[in-house]
């Protein structure tokens, strides 16, 4: 799993929604850490991430992967958010936790 998910955040730091939404069940529930709430299917994770990437440029980039007891993956990645611009709105160190069902994301929490 760990490839799969440094390959999800590769193509979401490229933009590449469709090989993002390959990784992800078609039900899958994900947090809106932009604008707040959580977003649910494919169709909506699109459409927030559009909303998103034209106010805000972020890259994700993980540094490491832990498995957590109930068997959801934790990863830390690095986070950096910029405004159109390039101006730095945020560099930080936070935590995405994935559940999976059938190989698939079926949801993600920001920590």
């Amino acid at each position: 799993m760990n490839e799969m998910l440094t390959d999800l955040y590769a193509a979401f730091n490229r933009r590449d929604i469709p090989a993002v939404l390959d990784a992800l069940a078609p039900d899958v529930s994900w947090p809106n850490g932009w604008e707040g709430g959580v977003v649910h299917g494919h169709d909506q994770v699109s459409a927030y991430w559009r909303r998103q990437w034209a106010e805000v440029d972020p890259t994700v980039t993980p540094t490491a992967f832990t498995t957590e007891p109930d068997g959801r993956i934790a990863v830390t990645v690095h986070q950096v958010v910029r405004d159109r611009a390039g101006t730095t709105l945020a560099d930080q160190t936070v935590t995405h936790v994935y559940r999976f069902s059938d190989g698939l994301v079926a949801a993600m929490e920001i920590r």
